[in-house]
């Protein structure tokens, strides 16, 4: 007996860590079940023969699945289209949302609508945003067309339906939605910056652009690091916004990989096939993640 009383003793280090997962546990089943679950699944399913319709029983195939991913140029075009997808969009996102950011961190009048208006993309669903870019880039009465006609700059064009305009008008869009959240975390970042060192930079005589290299960016630079390695991510996992506006057409120029996954699942009902390229995209933004994270690490930096 130690003479404290039962109620004054305080819990045992396995106790409160019980008592943390009961806490845990609303949140993590839900992710359980509905990601890490279905990841299990597809990379299981990505070594059988499942497609739609056949009345024979699935079979293990080991990696040959992949193996014809290897030699699919049709898979890998939609790779390389996708990569030009993520860096067209992720560098001038990054670049306009800095821009847009820095000019909101001024002390602006009616800063607070301007805010508000920026972020005003953010809020739309990925299928209305389509849906409006969409009417946008209409070629017959679509506003893009129209504004062209009344300045005297041609007679407009099917931007969605042309070999060489498709690719780069989804990457207007997908730049033109992403933006309002890099510039939200932009603004964080810099509203975290001291004041002072501004103060203490203009003092000494230093310029905008000198003030930006050495004491703005340096600041920022984790959160910029860390919004580019999360939106180029995203990127390459596209689906909702240009399914939307292009259905990975025409002729296949805005075919992103996760495009290409649906259309062999759900279209030709090789769900093994499919689930062989997801495994190939998961692995991709692994590697992303990977660079991302060591990158940090070594430069001595809070992940």
């Amino acid at each position: 007996m130690t003479g404290v009383p039962e109620a004054g003793r305080r819990p045992s280090r396995r106790a409160l860590d019980r008592g943390s997962w009961f806490l845990v546990l609303p949140a993590l089943i839900p992710l359980l079940v509905l990601s890490a679950g279905p990841l299990l699944y597809g990379i299981l399913l990505a070594f059988t023969d499942a497609q739609s319709g056949r009345t024979a029983a699935t079979r293990w195939i080991g990696a040959l699945n992949f193996q014809d991913l290897l030699h699919d140029t049709l898979f890998w075009e939609s790779f390389r289209i996708g990569l030009v997808w993520a860096v067209g969009v992720t560098v001038p996102q990054f670049l306009l949302a800095l821009g847009l950011a820095l000019l909101l961190d001024q002390d602006l009048r009616l800063r607070w609508l301007a805010r508000a208006l920026a972020i005003v993309p953010w809020a739309m669903p990925e299928v209305v945003v389509g849906i409006i870019w969409r009417l946008v880039y209409q070629p017959d009465a679509g506003l893009l067309n129209e504004t062209l006609r009344d300045l005297g700059l041609g007679d407009g064009r099917d931007w969605l339906g042309g070999l060489g305009t498709a690719l780069p008008a989804v990457i207007v869009v997908g730049v033109w939605a992403g933006l309002p959240q890099t510039t939200v975390t932009l603004l964080a970042g810099l509203q975290n910056t001291p004041r002072e060192l501004h103060e203490a930079a203009a003092v000494d005589g230093a310029g905008a652009w000198r003030r930006f290299r050495t004491v703005t960016w340096p600041a920022l630079r984790p959160v910029a690091l860390a919004i580019t390695a999360l939106n180029l991510i995203w990127n390459v996992n596209s689906f909702a916004l240009v399914y939307v506006l292009t259905s990975g057409g025409p002729g296949g120029k805005t075919r992103l990989p996760m495009l290409f996954a649906y259309e062999e699942a759900f279209r030709y009902g090789q769900f093994g096939y499919a689930a062989a390229m997801g495994c190939a995209l998961v692995a991709v933004i692994a590697v992303l993640l990977a660079v991302f994270l060591v990158g940090r690490l070594r430069g001595g930096e809070d992940v």
